[in-house]
């Protein structure tokens, strides 16, 4: 039988640049009565990872300047509708605004997506390695808004230990006919299923998911695996 565990991680610890997010994990962890275990999975949240790196700016509290910090943030603006945008960063995610974010920060100021959400994961991950001797999987997530489809889901910006992307082509579905074109984006529906317990008003920036499949680790990250290219995008 197949069982899937995930528990929010709560810290009432406001993250600032250069707070030590590994410590406030494993503090979050030990609040719960959990350790971390060899392939477990670390959810740690996009917002707390850009803060303790300092990619938080001023903001004025007006449209106008929101506009003028996502499209700084911006590498090409697709659609424009008052002041909403929707745009391509430099990490190659197409999304609302850049990820630029007013909720939950310091009046006066906006949070920005992290620079490298990779080595952002690949860093957390190699730390706790080195802290607890124990081998464990992280993503970075943030909320995203999807094309065609109403709400939003979490989905992975960052990731380390994990294969990103399931690869089932070539293999047989259950009547034996092949798969031709099936990926499975495993970080992107991990990412979801812990943003039902990363609730955004309680101070739960971290989350814990315990049973995935041993074959899903290994080496991977988000901007090689997930984000598609421009030569594979049917829409640019």
């Amino acid at each position: 039988m197949s069982e899937l565990r995930v528990v929010a991680l709560a810290s009432k610890v406001q993250v600032k640049k250069g707070d030590d997010l590994v410590a406030l994990l494993l503090d979050a962890l030990r609040d719960a009565k959990e350790e971390p275990r060899h392939h477990d999975l670390l959810i740690v949240t996009s917002k707390v990872v850009s803060k303790s790196e300092g990619q938080v700016v001023a903001h004025d509290g007006t449209e106008e300047h929101k506009v003028a910090i996502v499209e700084q943030e911006s590498v090409r603006v697709l659609r424009r509708r008052g002041p909403l945008r929707i745009t391509e960063t430099r990490h190659g995610f197409i999304n609302a605004n850049a990820g630029v974010d007013l909720s939950n920060t310091d009046e006066g100021t906006a949070v920005l997506l992290p620079k490298d959400p990779d080595r952002s994961a690949r860093r957390i991950r190699a730390e706790i390695a080195r802290r607890t001797d124990v081998e464990v999987a992280v993503l970075i997530t943030d909320t995203f808004g999807r094309v065609w489809r109403q709400g939003v889901t979490d989905v992975a910006l960052g990731s380390a230990g994990l294969k990103p992307l399931l690869d089932l082509r070539g293999t047989f579905d259950a009547n034996g006919r092949l798969l031709e074109a099936t990926e499975v984006a495993i970080a992107d529906e991990i990412a979801g299923a812990a943003n039902l317990v990363l609730h955004k008003a309680a101070g739960t920036p971290f989350a814990l998911v315990r049973g995935l499949d041993e074959s899903f680790f290994g080496p991977g990250s988000i901007a090689e695996n997930i984000v598609r290219t421009k030569n594979d995008d049917l829409f640019r």
